[in-house]
């Protein structure tokens, strides 16, 4: 069957240009019966950025409908933050917080930027979501834009936009709808155990009007139908409607389907949008035609759509498998994308949205004034939305920790929609009167006496929708970090302002989105506490002692690291036998734990257990190990160690000093001192800290590529009283050059003491407090990944040849980076190892150890060393990278992925993650190929 007639006049339609234009171009109008659309119909940014006004003004609304979001702050250029990438031609608001570096654009406002822009979201500060580049598509290529269906269908066609537009073929709608990306709020997650995903804050939402054709309309058009006769080979039944995009990414298209039965229904909303707001799509969001899947996660939502297929079978696309899915919680990230076999479980796939609420105001770090006014209160609010169309019945705050809650008061500015129909010329009709699903979200709000607050330690919200779904006290953590609806918990810290004497109050969210630090998660996680399990408790007075009524901290959890049933005695004699590499147990408060089981997977390599075999392992253990790991360790308890007399345990499992030092200094059985004898500052939070050893002779005894661990006792106690504080210990590649003798360098950043991060880096700050003649302790060497040297290294008990190099870090993380580095360039008899590295930091003050690179590219020549430099704050006349760094500096400056190639990495967790995640897309296997200091 032939498609319907084109709308697009020849002398309309232009050749398409592979760039957008730098002059106003012609402009091709989409003209149709009863419709006219604003000319150009054109991004309104991009219509800003090329100088093109609409000649069609937009129509007014009733009164009585939420306003139209305001297009005064659309960006006037192109993004500097995306200059050098393929997307540098879009105009981005500088709002938007970037949650993956420079590219692919992914973003999200903050929270209070969302909530300040109102119940119809400003197209500029709508959350994006992108997988690769953004299709650069013109003015002209928009007007002969086409849409081709096909599959088990009667009338297989192409639609050109113009033809969806005309209303004598389809009827235009519009309608409200709030989109919401899976990983809503990923970042708590992230923050208990990494997941797959970036770190989504809670402001991956946003609500716009769409303006498209019903889905259903078009299906109708098309006449879906079976192939074949039933029961007989070859019948095939049309079940799924598949979409798919324009865009390349390194695994074919973005695609996804949706269950015909459902795309077939109006109620469900689903539309083919060429407008938001009454004007055209934004670039980001699918210029110039997406789908809309009201009520359902945003990646079923196609953006930049091109062809539709009616099949029997999902969308095998190679992101419907591997992206939106809630595995089971008892799978860790790594069995996870090692075990595909649970991406293509249908019982995971996320369609519909979870009800989920967030709070708004008060803000991240707002701080509140008490005013001497007893009965004075505060506005608390937020946002709430449900899915598949259902309606959000209630919203609840505790701020008790759950023991009492109070009602809210919900607006849903979408029924507002319900109060009369309206129809346009752009608009079509829109027309919720006979409609009763919510596709929107919704706020909430209740006045706290702010005496409460004061007398409080959180505030907590939970919603509920008209299905009885109701957010938990706990979190879901699952593999990919989506659809997280436990309570949304607000910290309130009561202080007195020094200067004024005023009583303050600030208030602390639970994580800030992206790479940003701060929030109560990642404090309590740094303090040794459990993020997922926070307990914010008021002490009740004793004996009507005023004073005793304070807010107490968050409560440490019990750590349980035993396994049930175990009752095994285990004596000395017999945990002495296992004293030994192939076979390690160790000890942790008294029980007894074998380590074999762990030692290829252990992420600071088999060492790391090794080094304690038939040892008391507790102040170790415990100083260095996360809540995750700590609760992990009960996998392998095997027994209880039997009682022997005092000090016999320290006496057998350490061995004795002798007076005359050891050949080498570092031991792997014991803690040897280390005298500090001087502290070169770097920069303004980095220095170099030199320890002699035993001898000035001494050589250290440190593989390349390998670490140190380093342990200290702060001077100070958590009251910031002078005094022995708590023992804090981590591992340390120093930055001495090998064969170095009689001293060990260690470059450390300090992170000091913020608003955001009150108790600073606990071990940093640690070093920080040291003066010339002190000592620390050092143990070592430990690691999994060691140079060999003549191009050959040795990872995880494998020897393997390299050609090339690829090195990613960031900040300090340059220090095993650079040991790597020195072992190829300096190697006298390697002439062709090649060495890529890619060194992210904020200024270009932050570049640590930046001379002596310098100084190897010279030495090496940039055949065989090239070295490229991403700052987020650079100066003007900066000629590297600017941003953050993102999947196309891995493209462009690391060799491509290879048997006898390698990327080494050391950065921040949620660096590596997004690192890891696009070496994966660009074809490397992260578990072979990728080191992660």
């Amino acid at each position: 069957m032939s498609s319907p007639s084109s709308s697009i006049s020849s002398s309309d339609a232009g050749s398409a240009p592979s760039t957008a234009p730098t002059t106003a171009p012609p402009s091709p109008k989409l003209r149709t019966r009863g419709t006219v659309l604003p000319s150009p119909f054109y991004p309104p940014s991009l219509a800003r950025v090329e100088g093109l006004h609409s000649s069609t003004p937009l129509e007014s609304f009733p009164l009585e409908y939420p306003p139209l979001p305001s297009t005064s702050k659309l960006p006037a250029e192109s993004d500097p933050g995306s200059k050098g990438t393929p997307d540098a031609w879009i105009p981005r608001d500088d709002r938007l917080v970037r949650l993956t570096g420079k590219w692919p654009f992914n973003s999200e406002p903050s929270l209070p930027d969302l909530w300040d822009g109102g119940f119809l979201t400003p197209p500029s500060l709508h959350y994006v979501r992108n997988h690769g580049t953004v299709p650069q598509v013109s003015l002209a290529e928009a007007a002969d834009w086409t849409l081709e269906i096909s599959g088990l269908v009667e009338r297989p066609c192409t639609l050109s936009l113009a033809d969806l537009i005309d209303p004598t073929k389809f009827e235009t709608v519009t309608l409200p709808v709030t989109l919401v990306c899976a990983g809503n709020r990923r970042k708590e997650q992230n923050v208990v155990a990494k997941s797959l995903g970036f770190s989504w804050g809670p402001a991956g939402l946003s609500t716009a009007l769409w303006t498209g054709v019903y889905l259903a309309d078009v299906l109708k058009y098309v006449r879906p139908r079976a192939e074949g006769l039933p029961g007989l080979a070859g019948y095939r039944r049309p079940e799924h409607v598949v979409f798919e995009g324009t865009e390349d990414l390194p695994n074919g298209k973005y695609g996804t389907s949706q269950r015909l039965r459902a795309a077939r229904q109006k109620e469900k909303g689903m539309l083919l949008a060429w407008a938001m707001n009454g004007e055209a799509l934004e670039p980001d969001h699918g210029f110039p035609l997406r789908l809309i899947v009201p009520g359902q996660i945003g990646g079923r939502s196609v953006k930049w759509l091109k062809r539709i297929v009616v099949s029997d079978v999902e969308s095998q696309h190679h992101l419907h498998f591997h992206d939106n899915k809630v595995l089971p919680g008892t799978l860790t990230a790594e069995q996870a994308r090692d075990q595909k076999e649970w991406w293509h479980d249908p019982r995971y796939i996320i369609n519909d949205l979870n009800v989920n609420a967030a709070i708004a105001r008060p803000a991240h770090d707002e701080k509140l004034v008490v005013p001497t006014d007893a009965t004075a209160t505060y506005p608390v609010g937020g946002y709430v939305y449900a899915g598949g169309g259902r309606r959000v019945t209630r919203v609840e705050v505790t701020l008790d920790d759950g023991a009492s809650w109070q009602l809210c008061d919900i607006s849903y500015p979408e029924d507002a929609y319900r109060s009369r129909a309206f129809e346009g010329r752009i608009w079509g009709r829109l027309d919720l009167t006979e409609r009763d699903e919510c596709f929107c979200w919704a706020m909430w709000r209740i006045e706290l006496p702010i005496a409460d607050l004061k007398a409080a330690k959180c505030i907590a919200v939970r919603g509920m929708d008209e299905s009885l779904a109701l957010m938990g006290k706990t979190m879901y953590w699952n593999p990919t970090g989506m659809m997280n609806n436990w309570w949304f918990r607000v910290a309130i810290h009561a202080s007195t302002d020094p200067a004024t004497g005023d009583d303050l109050l600030t208030f602390e969210h639970p994580t800030m989105p992206g790479l940003q630090p701060g929030g109560w998660m990642e404090r309590l996680k740094e303090s040794g506490q459990d993020p997922a399990n926070p307990s914010f408790l008021v002490l009740a007075p004793e004996d009507g002692d005023a004073e005793a009524a304070k807010p107490a901290v968050p409560v440490k959890p019990a750590l349980v690291m035993t396994k049930p049933g175990v009752d095994r005695k285990i004596t000395m004699d017999e945990l002495r036998a296992h004293n030994k590499e192939s076979e390690p147990w160790f000890v942790v408060h008294g029980e007894v734990y074998d380590g074999t089981g762990f030692l290829k997977e252990h992420p600071g390599g088999a060492e790391s257990i090794t080094l304690v075999a038939g040892e008391d392992a507790t102040e170790d253990f415990m100083a260095i190990h996360s809540v995750d790991a700590k609760l992990r360790l009960a996998e392998f308890h095997i027994g209880t160690l039997v009682a022997e007399p005092v000090g016999a345990m320290a006496t057998s499992s350490v061995p004795a000093r002798d007076a005359t030092p050891d050949p080498v200094f570092l031991s792997k059985t014991r803690w040897k001192p280390a005298k500090l004898v001087s502290i070169e500052r770097v920069n303004h939070d980095s220095r170099i800290y030199r320890f002699e050893l035993e001898h000035k002779d001494q050589p250290l005894g440190l593989p390349v590529g390998q670490h140190v661990y380093a342990r200290l006792k702060r001077k100070v106690t958590a009251a910031e009283l002078p005094g022995e504080g708590e023992l804090v210990q981590r591992a340390y590649t120093p930055v001495s050059r090998q064969g170095a003798t009689g001293h060990i360098d260690l470059l450390i950043k300090v992170y000091f003491r913020t608003d955001s991060y009150p108790d600073g880096g606990k071990m940093t700050l640690g070093f920080e407090e040291l003066e010339v003649g002190d000592s620390i302790e050092l143990k070592g060497p430990l690691g999994s990944f060691e140079w060999l040297g003549q191009g050959r290294c040795r990872w995880r008990g494998e020897e393997r040849s390299v050609s090339d190099v690829g090195m990613v870090c960031a900040g300090s993380g340059i220090t095993p980076i650079l040991q790597v580095l020195r072992g190829v360039v300096l190697d006298s008899e390697d002439s062709t190892t090649k060495v890529h590295v890619v060194n992210a930091n904020r200024t270009e003050a932050d570049i640590l150890m930046r001379a002596e690179l310098e100084a190897l590219l010279a030495q090496a020549g940039t055949a065989r060393f090239r070295q490229h430099l991403v700052l987020s704050q650079p100066p003007e006349d900066w000629a590297h990278s600017r941003g953050r760094i993102a999947k196309d500096h891995l493209v462009d400056h690391l060799p491509p992925p290879a048997e006898d190639a390698l990327v080494l990495m050391c950065a921040p967790p949620a660096l590596q993650d997004a690192m890891s995640a696009h070496l994966a897309e660009l074809g490397w296997d992260v578990g072979r190929q990728v080191v992660i200091f």
